[in-house]
């Protein structure tokens, strides 16, 4: 068997996942996202399997040069046939949080009003039938990058003045409003092979948008989960976490938009407005590295139910391309 292609660039995330593929004796290679080339004139690849592992937040650790190279490339490998998990159409969704507002217009779902900008002189303009507070939300975002909540017009219309909105690496922007959390929390639902795997509930630390599960190092009750399962800083992050089951209407939506996407395996978010009580879709995040501590918070380890995964997509060798 060709190994598994690994693709990413994050240090931490997927220690789970080559512990696994080690257990089973699966060969696999890392490639590192964020120091790549390839041969648009290659007509074959050394792989079985390519798994997009690449992160929209990549420019926060200084490797923001890995995200519209890994589309490119993602389209090159799907051009000569290759298996790719999280392909190009998928991963263009990841890089697009105005993309993933129109698939949700598309399949009748509910999302935050949002108005989409690409310059900061329209921020005001468009909160203008908004309930405020609002969010000015990157459109590629990641971990809570690029997110800024204003309480009023005044504050919006002040940081405009002072320059300091920024609307992110490719320029665009949301305009949403930041509905009041039911409960104080936000729901995560993970989905794999476009079906329901798991929710958990995500408590944020009080003034944060960074709602990675993988960070998460305390369950609601303050109970410590196992350390060696965060990552290296999540101590420091407050965020808390709990296992969760959605009704079925709400699973049944999640399904129908990973299946609009693409979605192979990803995390779609959603909150419940504390105003009307209803639930709205606001994230849908292909890169899922699942909840710290996965056995202790719902009852079992995804990592394995994911390497399953990739065991059934693993095909034949890809034919050569001779045209």
């Amino acid at each position: 068997m060709k190994p598994i292609a690994v693709y990413h660039e994050h240090p931490d995330w997927f220690r789970p996942l080559f512990t696994e593929l080690e257990r089973r004796d699966i060969p696999y290679v890392r490639l590192d996202a964020a120091a790549h080339r390839y041969d648009p004139a290659e007509r074959s690849v050394p792989w079985s399997l390519v798994f997009n592992r690449a992160s929209p937040s990549a420019y926060l650790r200084g490797h923001g040069q890995s995200t519209f190279h890994t589309l490119h490339w993602l389209k090159h490998l799907e051009r000569l046939g290759v298996p790719v998990v999280n392909g190009s159409t998928t991963y263009g969704y990841e890089l697009s949080k105005a993309t993933q507002l129109d698939a949700l217009v598309a399949l009748g779902l509910p999302f935050p009003r949002s108005v989409v900008i690409n310059d900061p002189s329209q921020a005001v303009a468009a909160a203008t039938d908004l309930r405020y507070p609002v969010l000015v939300k990157a459109n590629v975002g990641g971990s809570g990058a690029g997110i800024t909540k204003y309480e009023t017009a005044d504050a919006l219309a002040g940081a405009v003045a002072a320059g300091h909105v920024s609307l992110g690496v490719d320029g665009v922007a949301l305009v949403q409003e930041a509905a009041p959390l039911r409960d104080g929390h936000i729901t995560r639902v993970e989905t794999l092979g476009g079906k329901y795997l798991y929710a958990i509930n995500v408590y944020p630390a009080t003034g944060s948008f960074d709602l990675c599960p993988a960070d998460a190092c305390q369950t609601t009750s303050g109970v410590e989960l196992v350390g060696a399962a965060c990552a290296v800083d999540a101590v420091k992050s407050g965020l808390r976490v709990e296992g969760f089951t959605p009704p079925d209407e709400i699973v049944a939506q999640v399904e129908a938009i990973a299946r609009f996407t693409g979605l192979d395996v990803g995390g779609i978010e959603y909150l419940v407005d504390d105003r009307d009580g209803r639930h709205y879709f606001y994230d849908v995040n292909a890169l899922s590295n699942f909840v710290a501590d996965a056995p202790n918070v719902i009852g079992f380890d995804p990592w394995t139910n994911l390497v399953d995964y990739l065991e059934s997509r693993v095909g034949a060798a890809p034919a050569e391309v001779t045209a």
